[in-house]
């Protein structure tokens, strides 16, 4: 089995459910006791979303590089950056390791493609949505036509998510809120939404709407587990 890296805590609310369906996941696959191989190194946040604020992405890859090579040291085989937000410097970090990087945008956009979607939504951190690192891989890469949420809409996604879900707090005004936003998505085309940050699956699931959802934290726990257990991939 390849172990496993995450580099987690951003936030350790979202970072707990990557540690359960990845060990889940490795279970479903293998039964008996077996559970995954993992190396987890959770960052303190609130330095990070400090830098996330000033702009100062340099620094926050100098944070995060460094926790990675840790990461890789403890004899990680592959690295997964718990965030979708902090992939704003994955190409940083991916420089500063000899192990490969699972993209979480990459492994939403193959999914995407196998469901034979063209238009999607997106939501995020005002980050992911408004900088062109996320959209743009996926428009590229898979040929995505990517739609975000209107400015005030926007304003209150990301409010959500460093005010509420980061401090685990599910309100259901809130996701009432963001129902709201993904119907709108809806109506202008989206044949999907991306829950494109970790924290946006622990308020709203599938079942509280008919527009499909694909909750990024899910999906790449599930590439996780697809590399732990793949016999080709490299194990040193």
């Amino acid at each position: 089995m390849n172990t496993i890296g995450l580099l987690g805590g951003m936030s350790w609310e979202s970072t707990q459910s990557y540690y359960r369906l990845i060990n889940q996941g490795v279970n479903a696959k293998l039964g008996g006791l077996h559970s995954a191989q993992l190396v987890l190194y959770s960052v303190d946040f609130s330095p990070i979303e400090q830098l996330q604020q000033q702009g100062d992405w340099q620094a926050a890859a100098r944070i995060l590089s460094q926790a990675a090579r840790n990461i890789e040291q403890a004899g990680a085989n592959a690295l997964l950056i718990c965030t979708n937000t902090m992939h704003i410097v994955a190409d940083d970090i991916a420089a500063a390791v000899n192990i490969p990087i699972l993209h979480i945008a990459d492994a939403t956009g193959e999914v995407l493609q196998q469901q034979g979607i063209k238009t999607v939504g997106l939501l995020g951190t005002a980050f992911t949505m408004e900088q062109p690192f996320y959209r743009e891989r996926l428009q590229q890469k898979f040929g995505l036509d990517v739609l975000i949420p209107a400015s005030p809409q926007r304003q209150r996604v990301h409010q959500v998510i460093y005010e509420e879900l980061c401090a685990g707090k599910i309100l259901p005004a809130s996701k009432a809120a963001y129902l709201n936003i993904i119907a709108e998505l809806g109506k202008r085309g989206a044949q999907a939404v991306i829950l494109g940050c970790t924290e946006i699956g622990l308020l709203v699931q599938q079942q509280d709407t008919d527009i499909p959802l694909l909750d990024t934290t899910a999906i790449h726990a599930a590439k996780a587990v697809e590399f732990a257990l793949n016999s080709t991939s490299p194990r040193e």
